[in-house]
């Protein structure tokens, strides 16, 4: 049987009315990568200057525990 992967996301908006350095970009990609992220898209919100990043790493099975335990709380 195949394993399942459980993925957990980021998103983050950067930048202002100026428009997002490709230094600003960078420094949050390595950022993210040193911390295991993966950026999966990255794109400009319609009229906009700035720059939307999504990522995803793998959920540990203890973190995915905790987020059920604490979703079944709500």
């Amino acid at each position: 049987m195949d394993e399942i992967n459980y993925w957990e996301y980021q998103v983050l908006t950067i930048g202002s009315v100026f428009g997002t350095k490709d230094e600003q970009i960078a420094v949050t990609l390595n950022a993210w990568g040193e911390e295991g992220w993966e950026a999966i898209n990255v794109y400009t919100p319609t009229n906009s200057n700035k720059v939307t990043i999504v990522a995803k790493r793998p959920l540990t099975e203890s973190v995915r525990r905790q987020r059920t335990r604490l979703q079944s709380e709500w």
